[in-house]
């Protein structure tokens, strides 16, 4: 038994509920967080986690529910009250005021509430220093935000956060846009600050990097507590890892000699991407014959949506990306399309106030009548459901029904190259069925090449012919998905 576990919660949260008109984002979660003890607080996309942090901080005002530090409940005082008691909050996005230097920003968060004191005194000074060696930002105190590399702005936040010696530290996202290096090195700060007696929550998407951490994580699901226990215990919990991976794995793929094109119809070359300074893809590459199903599985945040619109033609970056022997660089997304490269992306963007015809007929408008007549006769066999909507606006469908027409609009544009970005986010089971049955048709009865992107790797790989593995924006893992069952589905956690 640690230390922290002895002793009592410096932070308890009971019942903490946020709701939002209909929609329930965090539902009775109840945990403790004690002194001296890293807790880290996980689950997909939509889980709710950042919002239950938001709501113990007081940026969200909780529908519901106590939040205790040390005897006194602060649930739904305001957030710079919450601060004052011994909370120190590290936002995901970096907010430093960019016309001070780190050394003043230090300062800004070190001043008392009232902001009239105009010259800083000696010991202020000598602290903000101290705080800036602190957090390794010693050698750059003179410089201003916007000259420093983003792992230095990380570390302005977390400088910025601990300023005021607060008890509690709450990190969201600490390892977003860090290399691995760099992600060890914030991990060491982070038990640091443990080993200091405070208390520090953490929440993330890298979910590996977060269990390699933390003392104790609790898993949530749909805004509610699956389980809480140490980190090993919970990753290999039936249900956490059914919500992250969908359940039994199953495979069917086809050998990469079954394709016939000596030179893949596409391929991605050492791209990088970054946004701003944040690296979200490191080195990537990945490349896809004509006709092969490939699914690109990676927990969220791990860089499959970036890769895709980097494809797709809407983002920078360096390196290459070829379609059937030619460059993509300089070629508008609109171009793209038109050569062939359809992206279905993850939030549909469906035209909610148009009818389900409507939004097929833009995808199929290039076509002339005939053709037009015979993909959609060819789509609504392979989504019935949409030829019995077609008269329904799309903002009416369910999350499923979206999905279809989304897909089905894609297919209009008689793609070669189909990218499908989490298709499955969100559906009941039903709905993944019949999803599934539509992909395996496509599979079975056309020429149409398929890049899966997926979190839920019991949904990709039955309809892979390949699997790569993205993880904190690299590519770590590439091979047969019967050998992803062997070597990395036990360790995709």
């Amino acid at each position: 038994m640690t230390a922290a576990a002895e002793t009592s919660p410096v932070l308890q949260v009971r019942g903490l509920t946020k709701r939002y008109g209909g929609l329930t984002a965090v539902k009775n979660l109840s945990f403790d967080l004690r002194a001296g003890q890293i807790f880290g607080l996980i689950g997909p996309n939509g889980s709710g986690k950042s919002t239950a942090m938001k709501s113990i901080m007081g940026i969200e005002r909780p529908t519901a529910g106590t939040v205790t530090l040390n005897g006194e409940n602060l649930a739904g005082r305001p957030a710079h009250e919450i601060a004052r008691r011994g909370f120190g909050m590290v936002f995901q996005h970096s907010r430093p005021l960019n016309r001070q230097t780190v050394l003043e920003n230090i300062m800004v968060a070190l001043l008392p509430d009232s902001l009239f004191k105009l010259f800083a005194d000696r010991a202020l000074v000598d602290r903000a220093r101290w705080i800036a060696e602190r957090v390794g930002l010693g050698d750059v105190v003179d410089r201003k935000p916007p000259t420093l590399p983003f792992a230095d702005l990380r570390r302005l936040e977390l400088a910025k956060a601990i300023a005021r010696d607060p008890k509690v530290v709450l990190v969201d996202e600490p390892f977003a846009g860090l290399t691995l290096a760099e992600v060890s090195v914030f991990s060491e700060l982070i038990r640091s600050f443990r080993d200091e007696g405070r208390a520090v929550m953490l929440v993330d998407h890298n979910v590996k990097s977060v269990a390699a951490l933390v003392d104790q994580v609790l898993a949530m699901y749909l805004g509610e507590e699956i389980v809480t226990g140490r980190a090993e215990d919970v990753m290999q919990n039936e249900t956490v890892r059914r919500v992250y991976l969908g359940g039994k794995i199953e495979t069917s793929a086809r050998p990469e000699t079954s394709f016939a094109d000596k030179v893949p119809l596409l391929q991605v070359e050492n791209v990088s991407v970054h946004y701003g300074k944040a690296q979200a893809l490191q080195d990537v590459s990945i490349h896809v014959h004509e006709g092969e199903f490939v699914s690109v599985v990676g927990l969220n945040g791990a860089g499959k949506t970036t890769l895709f619109n980097t494809i797709s033609g809407f983002l920078p970056y360096t390196g290459e990306v070829i379609r059937g022997g030619d460059k993509l660089r300089g070629e508008t997304p609109a171009r793209i399309a038109r050569s062939g490269v359809v992206h279905c992306p993850e939030t549909r963007e469906l035209f909610g106030e148009m009818t389900v015809r409507e939004n097929l007929d833009l995808g199929g408008q290039h076509l002339d009548p005939d053709a037009h007549q015979k993909q959609l006769a060819w789509l609504f066999d392979l989504f019935p459901i949409l030829k019995e909507r077609q008269g329904q606006m799309a903002q009416t469908l369910s999350g499923g029904e979206q999905q279809m027409l989304a897909i089905g609009r894609a297919l209009m544009l008689q793609p070669k190259i189909l990218i499908l970005d989490e298709p499955t986010l969100g559906l009941a089971p039903i709905i993944l069925e019949q999803l599934s049955k539509a992909l395996e048709k496509l599979r079975e009865t056309t020429k149409i090449t398929v890049l899966l992107g997926e979190q839920n790797v019991t949904f990709a790989l039955p309809h892979a012919d390949r699997v790569y593995v993205l993880e904190h924006a690299r590519i770590v893992w590439e091979g047969d998905p019967a050998r992803f069952a062997q070597e990395a589905g036990a360790g995709y956690l």
